[in-house]
């Protein structure tokens, strides 16, 4: 095969995302502090795209160098299961970020982590599934009229895909309205207890919300291009729209570390005592909310 520049620009993004993931996936699994509902999403999260970031890499290696049509199923399949697991992994998060502003007084308790392991476990039980869907047989292989825009996955196949990413953005902007709202709220209360100027107020409530702003305009613009294109194309158009829409939706990958990993500031002081050696990376933190990540 010709050597594809968009192909190699995929495995160039694949492995940033791998190895960006790769430290926040080690930081948290070593560190016994990180053991709170927060981190374990975080540690799901990071794990996700570090698998997406290697399956980019093992599509590249395996189209170019042992090309094969069941090792292609495998890399796909793989990356729709880490990608599931991404996008499945920030609404559990959001999730968590809601009920422990909704919740607060009884966030911290047994219940919030056996709902974290419920969340953890429903995330990548669908994932999986989702995955093995091409590798048991459901790709266009034997039918290329049935093939979608991206190939081997059928039409039906990505069409479901692009409906579960909808559904699971508009319950992510639901739930962020809401947290805007108890934001707003809290802010507000804060203010005329302790008998902050209005200005004040503004500018916490300000920035709150262009904190979640950011977090939920960076995953619609990473993914609706994709997800849009899913729906409305075919398999005769030409793979250039399936790359100019894929790639954004890879950077999705390539950010979540920098959103909700390398801005938590236990997360930060960890990675500076590994860096400088001057602290123990097992030295006690204070617990934050996930409101907070």
């Amino acid at each position: 095969l010709a050597l594809n520049p968009w192909d190699v620009v995929l495995c160039v993004s694949g492995t940033i995302i791998s190895c960006e993931n790769a430290v926040v996936v080690v930081v948290i699994f070593y560190t016994p502090a990180f053991r709170a509902p927060m981190f374990l999403l975080i540690g799901s999260l990071a794990t996700a795209d570090l698998l997406a970031g290697l399956g980019l890499i093992l599509h590249f290696a395996f189209v170019y160098f042992v090309p094969s049509e069941a090792v292609s199923l495998l890399t796909v399949g793989l990356l729709v299961t880490s990608f599931t697991a991404s996008v499945s992994s920030l609404l559990a998060i959001t999730i968590d970020r809601y009920l422990s502003l909704y919740n607060a007084l009884t966030y911290y308790s047994e219940r919030t982590v056996t709902r974290t392991y419920i969340m953890l476990v429903l995330t990548w039980g669908a994932s999986v599934c989702y995955g093995l869907l091409p590798v048991m047989g459901w790709n266009c292989l034997k039918e290329p009229s049935a093939c979608s825009v991206v190939k081997p996955l059928t039409k039906n196949h990505l069409i479901i895909l692009s409906v579960s990413f909808f559904m699971v953005f508009a319950v992510m902007l639901q739930l962020y309205v809401q947290i805007c709202r108890i934001v707003c709220r809290h802010a507000q209360q804060i203010a005329v207890q302790r008998h902050f100027l209005a200005s004040s107020h503004y500018v916490t409530t300000r920035k709150g919300i262009a904190t979640l702003a950011v977090i939920l305009g960076t995953f619609a613009s990473c993914w609706l291009p994709f997800a849009v294109y899913c729906l409305l194309g075919d398999y005769s158009y030409p793979a250039l729209y399936t790359y100019v829409t894929l790639l954004p939706a890879t950077y999705n990958s390539m950010l979540n570390p920098v959103i909700y990993a390398f801005r938590n500031q236990e997360i930060q002081k960890v990675l500076w005592a590994v860096c400088c050696g001057c602290v123990s990376p097992t030295m006690p933190f204070r617990s934050r909310s996930p409101s907070d990540v």
